[in-house]
């Protein structure tokens, strides 16, 4: 035993060494970390500081949408983003789980609740960290998570799922569902990074003021515990969020919500293609209302694949007649219409291949007055306004100055300017009045401000000013009015609405017994324009127009313009095309000036005047002086010179009341819609016709169609009715047959 005693202390000296050695190395790396603070190229001290540091974001809100009145259009509101805890170790109590512990559960029940498939819920729920191969400590659920309300967050809670929490987010709100939604448009929460997301503006004036309208996001940064909670030894050091910029729009919620009303109606009753529609102050340029059928919900998005576009700007299309309105003014401008001259309706040669005819067929009315024909709408009018009067160059020059050779400005994306096409005579005739060349609703607002503000043409603006709400409510931006042209002098300016009124107001008129509103004068011009097919050519039937009126009231300072388009309504052969274009301007024209406290005129009474005797005189004499006096002359007969007149000379003529001329010559009997019978059986007794009548009020049929010739002793059959059926006719008669027909028919021969 005494023998093996070195051997034992040899391995005992071993142990020695060895365990002194690794006491060694130890020292010196603690000694080592102690002086350097790294371990392997990592610096301890700010690993331990950044893994219990936190930073956390402070979201700026985004700006709110006012309309002019301080209404809220669209703002931020708190909604909730759904989180699932997956770490084991966040549950401290096993009878309180804060995890996740039954995925396969947790997944079915949370698909009854978000817009989430069970298996894609589950996939999220045991997805697997490539960088650590197990679970995330905590998973989120996209699109479907976020926005969470109020509501569907106390569903969620009363499922007691554990690991199941939330966290503090906000969402776009829009209290006023589908308001103006093109105009103002809607935002998308866009994917930033992980479980980052920034909200993004994508159509209307959440797109285009999307710079002024996001905000700068603050932070706060903070030391924690293992679980993320603040120290309580700690302090917090907080850089706070800018909030984005308010928005003040000219928009009026209450005159929106009548647009929106009436177009609802009219979508309704006559699934038109397409409503357009804007209320304009002339004297400012602010757009008041603006909206569109079809349309969206900016929150749920519903009806948003139907149409992209605003059609107020970004649609440009044949305007139809109501470009005769700046046709007329360029003409009075320059010194060439007189409203007392005359031309024979019906026909005009272009050249010797093309010639335009009046919308009633190429028929006409005989030999009438320029007044008579900017009533009746007549093609040949302004067809021989543009060529023979005003002249090629003349006229160009007006477009330019009306402003349809470029966009109007207004603050929305993707507006369009138009397309004039003016090349060649025919189409800078029918220019003229309205086809062949293609502009923008808004185009036309901006035009017709000159109208009905004294000549001055006001640039369309939608926003009024830009606040800071992180400056005490300090206005940052402010639109001013601003003057963009004045293409026609005041006097021309009240001329052209004079002779609109008479549009509306006389039974000559395209626009009489559709936009009279009771108490206001309406000055302003129907337009029926026709669709081109995309293979050449326009499309026909009954429908296939687009409908439109561009009026503004009062006439005599007009303090509101309204321009609405409806395209291809349901309509039966019993509707005008106005009639659905009518159910839209006159509530809203209406309801607004009633609420702006515009008061209303009273109707002057009833007036007479003693009648000249123009017996005996040539045809062209007699309608002059007629006229001139403010009375209506009504010719029947193609000849030249004057034989009979009802009322005779010295008579006394009630306002409204007609004067009938009979020439020598062939007889033809005239359009009589919207005439008293009194008028009626004047055309009878001067005719020696045999007349039946039947109903009461005004003429709505009549057998003989307008512009036959007829004999004595012929019948005259007229239907009648009242006012508060103003809206319905037959337009199988060709008596009554009105510009929503084939107002912009062209024949060009070949």
């Amino acid at each position: 035993m005494l023998k093996k005693q070195p051997n034992i202390n040899f391995g005992a000296a071993i142990l020695f060494v060895i365990f002194g050695l690794l006491f060694f190395v130890l020292v010196y790396r603690f000694i080592s970390i102690q002086i350097t603070g790294e371990i392997r190229g990592h610096v301890l001290a700010a690993e331990a500081q950044q893994k219990y540091e936190k930073e956390k974001t402070i979201e700026a809100k985004r700006g709110t949408i006012f309309d002019r009145n301080g209404e809220v259009i669209a703002t931020d509101t708190n909604s909730y983003k759904l989180i699932a805890i997956l770490d084991e170790k966040m549950t401290s109590n096993k009878n309180k789980p804060r995890h996740v512990v039954d995925p396969e559960k947790t997944a079915r029940e949370l698909a009854k609740v978000i817009d989430m498939k069970e298996s894609e819920i589950y996939r999220i729920l045991t997805k697997i960290n490539p960088k650590t191969n197990e679970n995330y400590s905590q998973v989120e659920f996209g699109k479907a998570g976020r926005d969470i309300s109020n509501q569907k967050k106390r569903k969620i809670e009363e499922l007691k799922l554990p690991g199941i929490t939330f966290s503090k987010d906000t969402k776009r709100f829009y209290p006023n569902g589908v308001f103006a939604s093109h105009l103002v448009g809607y935002v998308e929460k866009k994917e930033i990074g992980q479980n980052k997301t920034e909200t993004v503006g994508k159509l209307g004036l959440e797109q285009s003021l999307n710079d002024i309208l996001t905000g700068k996001n603050g932070k706060v940064k903070y030391e924690s515990d293992i679980w993320g909670y603040l120290l309580s030894n700690s302090e917090e050091h907080v850089t706070p969020a800018a909030n984005g910029q308010d928005v003040y729009l000219t928009i009026d919620k209450k005159i929106q919500t009548f647009l929106e009303d009436s177009m609802n109606k009219v979508a309704s009753q006559y699934k038109p293609k397409k409503i357009m529609a804007v209320v304009a102050d002339p004297k400012t340029g602010e757009i008041l209302a603006m909206g569109q059928r079809p349309s969206f919900h900016p929150i749920t998005k519903e009806g948003i694949n139907e149409t992209w576009h605003n059609e107020v700007i970004e649609n440009s299309f044949e305007p139809g007649s109501t470009m005769k309105i700046f046709t007329l003014g360029a003409a009075i401008e320059e010194g060439v219409f007189n409203l007392n001259d005359t031309f024979h309706s019906g026909q005009y040669a272009v050249d010797k291949k093309s010639r335009v005819r009046d919308w009633n067929e190429g028929r006409g009315w005989g030999t009438i007055s320029y007044l008579e024909g900017v009533q009746r709408s007549s093609n040949v009018a302004f067809a021989k306004l543009v060529k023979e009067k005003l002249g090629y160059d003349a006229y160009e020059k007006y477009l330019t100055k009306f402003g349809f050779d470029h966009p109007t400005g207004i603050e929305l994306p993707n507006e369009t300017g138009g397309k004039i096409v003016y090349n060649w005579p025919l189409e800078k005739i029918t220019t003229g009045f309205g086809q062949g060349t293609a502009i923008t609703p808004i185009q036309q607002i901006q035009a017709a401000t000159a109208i009905a503000n004294g000549g001055n043409m006001m640039q369309p603006h939608i926003i009024s000013k830009v606040v800071d709400p992180n400056k005490v409510d300090e206005v940052v931006k402010k639109t001013k009015p601003n003057v963009v042209g004045k293409p026609i002098s005041a006097n021309t300016a009240k001329q052209v609405r004079d002779i609109l009124g008479t549009v509306v107001s006389s039974p000559k008129g395209t626009g009489f017994n559709y936009y009279n509103i009771e108490g206001y004068e309406v000055a302003g011009k129907t337009g029926t324009a026709q669709i081109p097919k995309p293979t050449g050519g326009y499309l026909t039937g009954r429908q296939n127009y687009v409908f439109s009126f561009l009026g503004m009231a009062p006439k005599d300072d007009p303090k509101l313009i309204v321009y609405v388009a409806v395209q291809q309504p349901e309509i039966d052969i019993y509707t005008s095309g106005s009639v659905p274009v009518a159910e839209v301007f006159n509530p809203v024209m209406k309801s607004s000036l009633q609420y702006l406290n515009i008061d209303p005129v009273i109707q002057n009474k009833a007036h007479s005047e003693t009648i000249p005797n123009v017996t005996s005189v040539s045809t062209e004499e007699a309608i002059k002086q007629l006229s001139e006096k403010g009375m209506e002359p009504v010719v029947i007969g193609n000849g030249s010179k004057i034989i009979q007149q009802l009322p005779e000379d010295g008579a006394t003529l009630l306002s409204g009341e007609k004067v009938i001329l009979r020439t020598d010559g062939d007889l033809f009997i005239p359009d009589m819609l919207g005439w008293s019978l009194r008028d009626v059986m004047k055309i009878a007794k001067l005719g020696n016709l045999q007349l039946n009548s039947v109903g009461n009020g005004y003429v709505k049929k009549q057998n003989m169609k307008p512009g036959t010739l007829f004999s004595e002793g012929e019948y005259l059959i007229v239907e009648l009715e009242l006012p508060k059926e103003k809206y319905k006719k037959d337009d199988e008669e060709e008596s009554v047959e009105e510009e929503s027909v084939e107002e912009e028919t062209i024949e060009v021969r070949d």
